[in-house]
């Protein structure tokens, strides 16, 4: 007795339709075999499968039992076959009719009394079953939400395996989950720990965030400890434009392979994520035996925060230079390949040396020259390159910190940022990209139109300052976010002067 129906598994970032056969022979010794490159968590399927059926007031076969998981040469892993295998071996035994989940897919881990637990990955394998014409889906109560994105297949959320049979009976029917994005979005409730207006000062670090935020562009802050770096940071996420449902799409998927999706079942807050320096190489960019999108990945369409940056080591800083230019790292293992995007904000902080007085004008620097210029080219030039704003957070003076209410409230500066990137959809909707940072030299030639004067002063700023190509396509990259912060069709002289100003750090050098 033959039964087919359908699983799931995520390689890398993308569902796979898995095909589960469960095939019954009753003239043969009880025998329980899992086949097609079953990882271990899959192989102890069997004692889980097992429990969960008896302790659901069902029999279990007592017959050679072969779970057949094609494609054969793909390894599968992960506790979410053990409702599908469960599922299969009833339908074999008769206890559900065969025909009522052939065209079904079904994810989710057994507990012993037959609860269907909460698994990982689910958004990417709903994806696939969409794309497949899978006629109903079956996920764990707790994965359900995750089915906000897509209208075309009924997902169906599933408590225990008796409820789930009952269905197939024609019992008590299950209902499929019904929920709607919109709803959700207003459910969420927003609360707002930092805002610009809670920061004295720094007027131009605000600025050059605000340009940031406008363009995706990648911004350092440097300056003594205490002055506000990290503040600034944390706010940043305010004044960022939300995610449109593409980009929540894209972002939930990363989420909800590596199981950190909110309870609402969906991202809908651009990422902000903060590594300690002392992160490993696969850590920050991912990777392992079996590859796992890493920190950059997890910042996809939001901020990747490194703060004291020159403490990171070299060799981890040095591996960022790729995704940061392409918006994506492969990651290559013997057995395959797995590809992540990181379309991100790279938002650095430092201090100006180690001990991080160096400059200060009220505060002595304990350190040697040696010390100060080993300090500084812990980070190298290619890095350097890659940074298109850069700003000191000055020290502020008692009468500063003591003002209140006087700074730009944090909604108004993002309205301004959510007019600027509607000027840049607009300009790149024939394009593959949605941000001025991500334009290609082509299309900054195509797109971004210098006034006589400003072009100018471009070239003089490129032959008096050496710029180097990446860093002369920057600043007009950059340019162009300023002049669609102000509105204009046309990048001016004031917006190349702006754009040059951030262009170099005092800490670092000529950039």
């Amino acid at each position: 007795m033959l039964s087919k129906l359908y699983g799931g598994s995520v390689v890398g970032l993308d569902g796979l339709l898995i095909e589960v056969e469960v095939d019954l022979i009753t003239r043969k010794l009880p025998n329980f075999t899992i086949v097609g490159l079953p990882a271990k968590s899959i192989d102890e399927a069997k004692e889980r499968v097992r429990s969960a059926i008896r302790n659901s007031g069902f029999d279990f076969p007592e017959h050679k039992i072969t779970v057949n998981l094609a494609p054969a040469d793909l390894p599968k892993e992960g506790g979410g076959f053990d409702l599908p295998i469960a599922v299969g071996i009833l339908s074999s035994a008769g206890v559900i009719d065969k025909s009522a989940v052939l065209d079904s897919m079904f994810v989710g881990e057994l507990l012993l009394d037959g609860t269907v637990k909460k698994v990982n990955g689910v958004l990417p394998l709903l994806d696939i079953a969409e794309k497949k014409k899978i006629k109903q889906v079956f996920v764990p109560v707790e994965n359900s939400k995750e089915a906000v994105f897509f209208k075309n297949i009924k997902v169906y959320p599933v408590a225990n395996l008796i409820s789930l049979v009952l269905h197939f009976q024609n019992i008590k029917q299950l209902r499929p989950y019904e929920g709607s994005l919109k709803d959700l979005l207003e459910s969420n409730d927003e609360i707002v720990e930092y805002d610009f207006s809670y920061i004295s000062g720094q007027d131009k670090a605000k600025r050059a965030l605000e340009i940031s935020a406008a363009g995706f562009h990648n911004i350092h802050l440097y300056g003594s400890p205490g002055t506000g770096k990290t503040m600034l940071a944390r706010a940043f996420t305010t004044i960022l434009p939300p995610l449109d449902k593409e980009e929540m799409l894209e972002v939930s998927r990363i989420y909800s392979t590596v199981g950190l999706l909110p309870e609402s079942g969906f991202v809908d807050k651009r990422p902000f994520r903060n590594p300690h320096h002392t992160t490993s190489r696969v850590g920050l960019i991912g990777g392992g035996s079996k590859p796992k999108p890493g920190e950059i990945t997890l910042a996809h369409r939001g901020v990747l925060f490194l703060d004291e940056f020159p403490e990171f080591p070299r060799s981890v800083m040095e591996a960022l230079r790729q995704p940061m230019e392409d918006g994506f790292v492969v990651v290559s293992r013997a057995n395959g390949f797995a590809k992540f995007p990181s379309r991100f904000i790279l938002l650095a902080a430092s201090n100006p040396c180690p001990c991080g007085f160096y400059g200060h004008p009220k505060k002595s620097c304990i350190c040697s020259s040696s010390a100060i210029l080993k300090y500084k080219r812990r980070i190298s030039g290619p890095i350097i390159d890659r940074i298109d704003l850069n700003v000191e957070v000055f020290d502020l003076p008692v009468e500063k910190l003591l003002s209140s209410g006087s700074g730009e409230k944090s909604k108004s500066i993002q309205q301004r940022v959510i007019k600027a990137l509607e000027i840049q959809s607009y300009r790149f909707k024939k394009e593959k990209i949605k941000f001025n940072s991500e334009m290609s030299s082509d299309m900054v030639k195509k797109y971004c139109n210098l006034e006589a004067e400003a072009e100018s002063l471009l070239k003089s700023a490129v032959d008096k300052l050496n710029l180097s190509p990446r860093s002369y396509f920057r600043v007009i990259k950059v340019s162009r976010t300023i002049a669609d912060l102000a509105g204009s069709d046309s990048v001016k002289t004031d917006h190349i002067a702006e754009a040059l100003q951030y262009r170099f750090s005092e800490q670092f050098g000529n950039m």
